[in-house]
């Protein structure tokens, strides 16, 4: 009788994300599902990158992982903050207001659903929904 420890394990499979490259090198990650939501933002992100979600509606986590680990510009947190707007239910309402903070103070709230955080130290940017322009 084969016991449990003899079953290989399921790996869990890898978040589905749409990825966009920014000016400077930096990489910007969005979730597709709440499941995905939820890896992006606990365990693929480390805690210097910024994480940003619009306020008040469903949409993506999204991570902006910077190319040398250094502080972003304002320029390229606002980019970012545009996409997690484009990713959202805010993508067609104009200006929209996206929260960033670094992804250190994101936290999952114990029996929270998929896709739900806290989050501390919040900035708020005012950003109309958009991709990056590809050249």
């Amino acid at each position: 009788m084969a016991s449990r420890a003899d079953k290989p394990r399921r790996q869990p499979e890898p978040p589905r994300v749409w990825t966009y490259t920014l000016p400077g090198g930096h990489r910007v990650l969005a979730g597709k599902t709440d499941a995905d939501n939820d890896r992006l933002s606990l365990k693929i992100a480390g805690p210097g990158d910024w994480w940003f979600h619009v306020r008040g509606m469903p949409g993506s986590h999204v991570i902006l992982k910077t190319a040398d680990g250094g502080e972003p510009d304002r320029q390229t947190l606002e980019r970012a903050a545009a996409i997690a707007a484009y990713h959202s239910k805010a993508r067609t309402g104009g200006v929209a207001a996206v929260s960033g903070t670094l992804a250190r103070y994101v936290t999952k709230p114990r029996g929270a659903k998929p896709g739900s955080v806290s989050i501390r130290k919040e900035r708020v940017f005012k950003v109309r929904p958009a991709l990056p322009e590809t050249t």
